[in-house]
């Protein structure tokens, strides 16, 4: 729970007559200061200080003061005990997603859901934001989002008269074809083992799709949410079966992800289940390549349409420990997050690996292809947040177990069973209520 001073209404009104103040932080010139919390990534600093700037020159009776913090899990920890103690800066940037989750949100901080803002924030921004109050809305999006699929080399495609398949079916036939023409099908790269969870993690906004409790039903523990049964299963077996149809590059195991995709660039490999926010590696090494880079969603293996999974932004927060005066500046500081001159500013800070999470903001003209390749999906509404925004419960062993899967050491349904227990075991560690 939240802790504060008690203090006495005659002894708060006395010691405001003696300061000429407001409550709130306000003072009797209508100046008003407030503190934004950001971690201390240097990518961070510098994107905060020119937003901070802006916005102090847009609103001069407003000052910031940045405050920052680790990254990392001290710095999750300094944001829960900020939470609890009640002693959060009047704004803060954090995760959005299952930890913000986990710091109680319908009492710890306010609900921005009446903010003129928030009807432009999409749905699966909105759910990852959220707490149990429905239609609670606890922070503005910062930042652009990036999907899971397949990053394709578009030169491969145009040159074998391949079109972006919806199918699973489309998609092997596709490999097939590239594979007879003499370049690799499908990269994988398990010198870094993270990429081997690429066909489950980005195959959720189809599982969500079909059945948009199966994220809920998940971390209840309920039996038809087990990722040894379908839909669960079916990213374990996409990630089998093109291994079992040689439909991978030979030197898999040992390939790390930035030679990766140094061979997707330069069209010696084709196909590339993965997430897009790798894009900014591929332009530093081939940067006359990155725009022969497209993307498109893992193909459905019903016929149904395709999904694009994505990783949500950033947010941020306001405490309700914020209040009066400050309470309003702290809002207009979201805001201004959320208008052209704040989009812009977020725009340029970093190359833009995806759609951003609010209509209000407008992509630049000049993103990749592969960006609006994305952005094609959100506008068609064919989207869905992963998994770990929905849920607090990912098994630590997913990679290794799916590496052995994709090299044939373990069929599907023993992989998908083995993370099921690996799954259980996490959940029992975290106290998940039904575990």
């Amino acid at each position: 729970m939240r802790r504060g001073l008690i203090v006495g209404a005659a002894v708060v009104t006395a010691a405001l007559a003696l300061a000429g103040c407001s409550t709130g932080g306000g003072t009797s010139n209508g100046k008003v200061t407030i503190t934004y919390l950001v971690d201390n990534a240097p990518l961070t600093t510098a994107t905060t200080k020119t937003f901070v700037a802006a916005f102090e020159k847009a609103y001069p009776n407003i000052t910031v003061k940045v405050e920052s913090r680790a990254q990392g899990a001290d710095g999750d920890n300094i944001i829960k005990t900020k939470l609890a103690t009640g002693s959060m800066d009047d704004v803060f940037q954090y995760n959005s997603g299952s930890q913000i989750q986990g710091d109680h949100p319908d009492q710890t901080l306010v609900d921005l859901s009446g903010e003129a803002w928030a009807k432009d924030v999409t749905k699966d921004f909105k759910a990852s934001v959220a707490g149990t109050k429905k239609g609670a809305v606890y922070g503005a999006p910062w930042g652009t989002t990036f999907a899971g699929g397949i990053m394709y080399n578009t030169k491969v495609y145009d040159k074998l008269g391949l079109k972006v398949p919806t199918t699973w079916d489309e998609f092997i036939s596709n490999s097939q074809k590239i594979k007879a023409a003499g370049i690799a099908p499908i990269l994988q790269t398990f010198g870094d083992t993270w990429t081997s969870q690429l066909f489950v993690l980005a195959d959720f906004a189809n599982i969500n799709a079909k059945d948009s409790n199966w994220a809920a039903d998940y971390t209840a523990n309920k039996s038809d949410a087990k990722y040894a049964k379908q839909p669960g299963l079916l990213g374990f077996q996409y990630t089998s079966e093109v291994f079992q149809k040689g439909l991978v590059n030979d030197d898999y195991a040992s390939l790390t992800n930035a030679n990766g995709l140094k061979d997707l660039a330069e069209g010696t490999a084709a196909q590339y289940p993965m997430i897009t926010i790798v894009i900014s590696t591929l332009k530093q090494s081939n940067p006359d390549k990155v725009n022969d880079i497209g993307y498109f969603a893992i193909p459905t293996s019903d016929g149904s349409a395709p999904h694009m999974t994505i990783w949500e932004p950033n947010a941020l927060y306001i405490p309700k420990s914020t209040t009066g005066a400050k309470l309003d500046a702290a809002k207009k500081l979201l805001a201004f997050a959320n208008s052209s001159k704040g989009c812009e500013i977020q725009a340029s800070a970093q190359l833009v690996t995806g759609p951003f999470s609010t209509t209000a903001c407008k992509l630049p003209s000049d993103v990749l292809p592969l960006v609006k390749d994305e952005q094609k999906y959100q506008d068609a509404g064919n989207t869905g947040s992963a998994l770990e925004f929905l849920s607090p419960i990912k098994g630590p062993n997913l990679e290794k177990i799916l590496i052995q899967v994709a090299t044939g050491q373990a069929t599907a349904a023993q992989g998908a069973a083995l993370y099921d227990q690996d799954v259980k075991a996490q959940a029992q560690q975290l106290g998940i209520k039904g575990w």
